[in-house]
């Protein structure tokens, strides 16, 4: 009995400091992402006229991933990568270890998800099939992401942003560096879809179809 409530008191102190720590990183988080909301908005939403994607509920490890990867120069360094630079030089000021990217990433996550309507007229049988043949096997069906695979969650993102990102991949703006591993395959990826018109019919799929949830 003694030990039992030993081990007791012992859980309970854990469980406290536990909750401490997420409690303070959680504040260091929303601290952080006061900065970035002039660009991604207040609840992550993003802000196409800034070309700032939602990024609210997206998957914590990608979050990081990517924080990093501005950090570093595998990502926002190319000279063609205008929007890349701008976030590049925010990671910079704001994030300054990996303790604060962890804070913002925890913090981004666990927002709620957004959902955008199609904004454009497509092929939805086109776009479906190109979906489901090229990206659903790593984006999930719905474009909800998966983690496991490193995929993202591509629904909720607005259309201009996946073209942008879409186009870096294809012509060697963004995933060309030997570092970046996950880049390279989308990389790869992203020269199966050889016309505009091809991508259009993708995007109005994942925004028809998409389910903004945490993955």
């Amino acid at each position: 009995m003694k030990h039992a409530r030993s081990a007791a008191r012992f859980a309970a102190a854990f469980a406290f400091v536990m909750a401490s720590a997420m409690s303070a990183q959680a504040a260091a988080g929303q601290q952080a992402f006061a900065v970035c909301a002039a660009c991604h908005g207040a609840r992550g939403e993003g802000n196409a006229a800034t070309g700032a994607p939602a990024i609210a509920g997206q998957q914590l490890a990608y979050l990081q991933r990517q924080l990093g990867n501005f950090r570093t120069g595998l990502r926002g360094t190319h000279k063609n990568d205008t929007y890349g630079a701008q976030m590049r030089a925010g990671a910079l000021a704001v994030l300054q270890d990996e303790k604060a990217i962890a804070a913002v990433a925890a913090y981004v996550a666990a927002l709620p998800a957004t959902s955008i309507k199609p904004a454009v007229k497509f092929d939805a049988r086109n776009g479906n099939n190109l979906y489901q043949g090229k990206c659903g096997a790593c984006h999930g069906v719905k474009a909800e992401g998966n983690a496991a695979l490193f995929a993202p969650r591509l629904a909720g993102l607005d259309a201009a942003y996946i073209e942008r990102q879409f186009n870096n991949f294809r012509h060697g703006v963004r995933g060309a560096q030997p570092q970046d591993k996950y880049g390279r395959q989308m990389a790869l990826m992203a020269a199966t879809l050889t016309t505009e018109r091809e991508l259009v019919d993708v995007i109005g799929y994942i925004h028809a179809n998409g389910v903004a949830v945490k993955p």
